[in-house]
């Protein structure tokens, strides 16, 4: 069907069919637009809750990544991560390959529909101007004609009156009105052929009009309004190929998800859970029955050694189990402190650190070498062709790597020495028929500066507290301990037997900095914060602190204020 020929007569509203089809393509430019709009605030959105949930850069971030789900979580958040960049690129590409495209051609579709209408208009402007001029030769005809009918009425009047005075022949003689008959049928005559012509005229440019120049305009226009139609249906066709061209990768993220899950060992994090806590301690031994008034003997592990003193009287030790006897030492495991032996950890625990701080050293030591290497080959370059280098200024970074792999190398043995004393102390399970008799020698000998055995806490983590008469001085003035080493003294138990019950307020404090207090053992505080202090910091930087009766943990001393009371000063 041809808009030409069946709708001649419809140019107005083609004109307005024609501007409503313009206008839902910029419709459909919109929505697509939109929907751009929502997948980049998607993705934004997506990359924000991977960014968030993302392990913090922090000593937390190495404990997690030794357990199966966790490092599955860490790769689902990289997955989604990836993911969001699917959708990023959904954004792209409507943008690309359809708003920008049909926002060009819209600019083209109007300016080709604004040029046919005014052709169109031209046209017809063209044809009611011929109409006029036809109109007007028709009615000049029409008029000339009956301004001759009369003058041919006039003449026959004069020429038959015989009742004509001399006077009147005189001024209208029957000669004169007969020419003036003639001329008027002369003028009606040319009136008759100039109409002839313009109807003639007016026809061919009519039917020119109707059926060849109105149909081409409406044919353009058709053509014009087909390409818009097949455009539009391209773009709905991209929509979605669009969004079907990511599905491979998005894909490969949603598989990577679940081979990340199907990746999680429940088995194998358990294990970890003895690895990352295991302190190489074996459990003490029996209490043997004393009779009452007698101090209590232990029979205990090796590792237990040198812990009890006769100075302090045996009533303070309720006989709590010391698997259950709160320690603050146990701090110093988790947030990272302690002296470079790593002497404050447990055997196994110790052993681990320094075998993965031996690990470190090897690999810089290897960097520098191979540095050394590459730049003593560059030295040989120099020294065979002087025109690329000097091969002195190779000498100075050489003796720096040369230093440099000194120190590391004195490093490692100290490490090694740490190391090969700790794997000697650790007890085996084939030592127990050791632990009877270690006991009664260990309190009769003199014990070295080196033994780690000295720094042993009755739960299996080392301390680096001193004997009486040196705590006391330490409650009065906190001085953080710097030398890994303890003294020879034999220490001795503390409150730390007490601590199941309630200990008394010696001060208050107040919190300079906030604290968030992830770690257990500590509590969060907020700046500004004033909390009860119940326990002094002993040299390893940590004040024990109380909110109220069920919230109580350890803060940095560096973080609060503090003020004690006058008698716990004195005491």
């Amino acid at each position: 069907m041809s808009w030409g020929s069946e709708l001649w007569d419809q140019f107005d509203n083609l004109e307005k069919h024609t501007q409503w089809g313009i206008e839902y393509l910029e419709k459909y430019t919109k929505f697509v637009k939109e929907r751009s709009e929502i997948e980049t605030s998607y993705a934004k959105q997506i990359r924000n809750l991977s960014k968030k949930y993302q392990p913090k850069k922090n000593s937390r971030e190495e404990e997690e990544s030794k357990y199966t789900f966790c490092r599955a979580f860490l790769t689902t958040l990289n997955e989604l991560n990836d993911y969001a960049g699917q959708h990023e690129v959904i954004a792209e590409n409507l943008t690309s390959q359809i708003i920008s495209e049909l926002s060009r051609y819209l600019a083209e579709l109007k300016a080709e529909r604004k040029s046919h209408f005014h052709d169109g208009r031209k046209a017809q402007q063209h044809v009611e101007s011929s109409w006029k001029q036809l109109e007007s030769s028709k009615r000049r005809f029409e008029r000339d004609c009956k301004e001759a009918d009369r003058a041919q009425q006039y003449f026959e009047k004069m020429d038959a009156d015989i009742n004509v005075t001399k006077a009147d022949v005189e001024k209208r003689s029957s000669h004169k009105a007969r020419q003036q008959a003639q001329m008027r049928h002369q003028m009606a005559a040319d009136s008759k052929s100039d109409y002839s012509t313009y109807l003639q005229k007016f026809n061919q440019e009519q039917n020119e009009h109707y059926f060849t120049v109105i149909p081409n305009i409406f044919q353009k226009l058709q053509e014009m309004e087909e390409k818009r139609i097949e455009r539009i249906g391209v773009c709905m066709k991209t929509f979605a190929d669009v969004d079907r061209q990511v599905l491979p990768i998005v894909g490969k993220c949603l598989d990577g998800m679940t081979k990340a899950a199907e990746s999680i060992e429940p088995k194998t994090d358990s294990q970890q859970v003895v690895e990352s806590y295991k302190s190489g301690f074996e459990p003490p031994g029996d209490v043997e029955f004393e009779d009452y008034g007698q101090a209590m003997k232990r029979t205990a592990s090796e590792t237990s050694l040198s812990r009890e003193t006769k100075e302090k009287p045996v009533s303070k030790s309720k006989g709590k189990l010391w698997p259950f006897i709160k320690n603050k030492n146990k701090l110093s495991l988790k947030l990272g402190s302690g002296p470079e032996d790593f002497s404050h950890l447990p055997p196994e625990q110790r052993r681990k650190k320094l075998q993965g701080k031996l690990d470190d050293l090897n690999k810089d030591i290897q960097k520098e070498m191979d540095q050394r290497d590459a730049l003593t080959k560059m030295k040989d370059v120099y020294v065979k062709n002087p025109q690329m280098g000097d091969p002195a200024s190779v000498d100075p970074r050489l003796s720096e790597i040369g230093q440099n792999i000194e120190k590391l190398q004195f490093e490692v043995q100290k490490f090694e020495g740490w190391l090969a004393e700790v794997e000697e102390r650790m007890p085996s399970k084939s030592d127990t028929h050791r632990r009877s008799g270690l006991y009664e020698t260990q309190n009769n000998t003199t014990v070295s500066n080196n033994c780690a055995q000295d720094r042993e806490s009755p739960d299996g983590s080392y301390t680096e507290e001193q004997n009486s008469e040196t705590q006391v001085k330490a409650n009065i003035n906190p001085v953080p301990n710097t030398n890994p080493v303890p003294t020879s003294t034999t220490p001795e138990f503390d409150d730390e037997f007490d601590d199941e019950e309630t200990l008394p307020t010696i001060g208050t404090c107040k919190a300079l900095y906030p604290f968030e207090g992830h770690n257990e053992g500590t509590i969060a505080v907020a700046e500004g914060e004033l909390l009860y202090v119940i326990e002094e910091d002993k040299g390893d930087g940590w004040t024990r602190v109380r909110r109220n009766e069920e919230e109580e943990g350890y803060v940095p001393t560096s973080y609060v204020e503090v003020f004690l009371e006058t008698n716990a000063k004195d005491s």
